[in-house]
């Protein structure tokens, strides 16, 4: 054929054809390796996040403050202001975790009542393993 024409040899890709690789496992690296480099270091920042999530440590920030600051003196305007609206949150952020934890009790009695229909045998087993974890907490 035309040796001088393999330097003209363009890939062409039509929908829905060419290379279709890709990585589904999922990589969380970016959301540490955002943090500028001057503010700190990424790797000691996923440790720190693996220990206490954020929501941990500013649940408990938030615990602490709110309790020091109705020990203080009068507070000014916007201040006390701040505050209430922090209380407000922390109380809203509650009732979130109350619904989810009553949602998930839910969930879970309904499908533990469904499996003892569907399968009675293997839910007697499921029941012995079960007295034993609740056991345990007791």
């Amino acid at each position: 054929m035309f040796p001088w024409l393999w330097l003209y040899a363009p890939q062409l890709y039509f929908p829905w054809s060419g290379s279709v690789a890709q990585q589904i496992e999922p990589n969380m690296d970016w959301f540490f390796d955002s943090i500028n480099a001057d503010a700190g270091d990424g790797k000691i920042e996923k440790k720190a996040f693996d220990e206490a999530s954020y929501g941990t440590q500013l649940g408990l920030l938030t615990k602490v403050l709110v309790e020091l600051a109705d020990k203080q003196a009068p507070l000014s305007p916007k201040a006390a202001e701040s505050l209430d609206r922090l209380k407000d949150i922390q109380l809203k952020i509650d009732n979130i975790k109350k619904d989810q934890a009553s949602s998930l009790a839910h969930s879970i009695e309904e499908q533990v009542r469904q499996f003892q229909k569907s399968n009675p045998v293997e839910f007697a087993r499921l029941g012995d393993r079960l007295r034993g974890i609740l056991g345990e907490g007791q």
